[in-house]
């Protein structure tokens, strides 16, 4: 996966505020939550906040906990996690409490801001990501270069929005305090906008003190070419069960998921499933769904294997069944080898008819798994 795993931490009022408009900033968590979060920054490689947090706020995002401090060293991690700020203008304090406490830091920024950055002379790298702010580039640098696997995401609210909204959030972690905002003006955790995240599924619920932490994960699949993290957990599944297939020496064991826009599953399949030994993932699928059902247009279809193109035990290959049932879009990890079928391209069939084709080729070696016999 080239990106983090991002976890989104926020606190807010029962009518959706992150604060009030009054000077000072208004505490929603409980002295136990707040010990909670600071097991949560102890688990992670980066914490991330954005600019006008740190000039709201003035955060110092520290592992207060001594022992957990000693037990990151003891892991080989260093003793603070790094602290990650974003700012399109680069326009930041030097003075800040982010720059002077704590371990590395590091600045993403526009070509222009990383200028400004640099003449303030912050205490951090500063990492410009082109004329405009690129979220997945900054995941993919987070990932690539300085090695961070889980990220925890601060705010505001204007961040947590872009990552929900281009479906690169993993999880939202929401505590919700017991007291009204009500002021209009006052920031809200999520503003408006076309949220990639659908519906989210529950992960957890659990009482602190008096206020209530929820766990949640989005669901719904990515933008077009663009893969989410609910892409992800999807693609995931559909290999969990291809490990579900009776064994066989003639054809491969594949799993497959159709996935609504809204991030509900609508159907799941896989190879010779039931009592049919020629039945494939994607069409065990799409037997269990009407038709006509009009969230098949706006659904995802993920398989272990790319869909075939060519078959001989049925009139119409697994790709011209996608195709018939409308959907738009194919998520899938491995392409077909020709072991028993030349030239096989479903993705070519699907992308030549106008399908969103994305290929997520870190899960190829779990899709080829149950298939190692057939491999040679």
């Amino acid at each position: 996966m080239p990106y983090p795993y991002v976890l989104l931490s926020a606190a807010v009022s029962l009518d959706g505020y992150l604060d009030d408009t009054g000077p000072e900033r208004l505490l929603l968590s409980s002295p136990a939550d707040f010990d909670r979060v600071d097991e949560v920054r102890a688990s992670v490689d980066a914490i991330l906040v954005g600019a006008g947090t740190i000039r709201a706020d003035n955060p110092r995002l520290l592992v207060n906990s001594p022992e957990r401090r000693a037990a990151r060293v003891a892991a080989g991690q260093p003793e603070y996690p790094l602290k990650v700020t974003v700012s399109g203008s680069g326009d930041l304090d030097p003075t800040a409490k982010f720059w002077h406490t704590g371990g590395d830091k590091v600045v993403y920024t526009t070509d222009k801001g990383g200028e400004r950055a640099r003449a303030a002379g912050l205490a951090a790298d500063v990492v410009p990501l082109g004329p405009d702010l690129d979220w997945r580039r900054l995941l993919e640098h987070l990932h690539e270069v300085r090695g961070v696997r889980r990220l925890m995401v601060e705010g505001g609210g204007t961040i947590h929005t872009q990552l929900l909204q281009q479906g690169l959030a993993d999880e939202l972690q929401l505590v919700l305090a017991p007291l009204f905002v009500g002021t209009p003006d006052a920031p809200r955790l999520f503003g408006p906008g076309d949220y990639q995240a659908g519906r989210l599924r529950l992960l957890e619920t659990r009482r602190i003190e008096d206020v209530v932490l929820m766990r949640y994960e989005p669901t719904a699949p990515g933008a077009g070419s663009l893969p989410s993290a609910a892409d992800h957990h999807w693609l995931s599944l559909a290999c969990d069960l291809a490990a579900l297939c009776p064994p066989s020496r003639t054809a491969f064991s594949v799993g497959a998921v159709i996935v609504a826009a809204d991030g509900t599953e609508l159907a799941r399949g896989h190879s010779r499933e039931g009592d049919d030994p020629v039945v494939h993932a994607e069409e065990a699928a799409l037997a269990k769904l009407d038709p006509n059902d009009p969230r098949l247009s706006g659904a995802t279809v993920y398989s272990s294997l790319e869909p075939c193109a060519h078959r001989a035990s049925r009139p119409k290959p697994c790709a011209r069944l996608i195709l018939d049932a409308g959907v738009r879009r194919v998520v899938t990890s491995w392409r077909e080898p020709d072991t028993f079928v030349t030239a096989a391209d479903g993705n070519g069939l699907l992308t030549a008819e106008g399908v969103e084709v994305v290929v997520l080729p870190e899960y190829e070696e779990r899709a080829k798994a149950p298939n190692r016999h057939l491999l040679g």
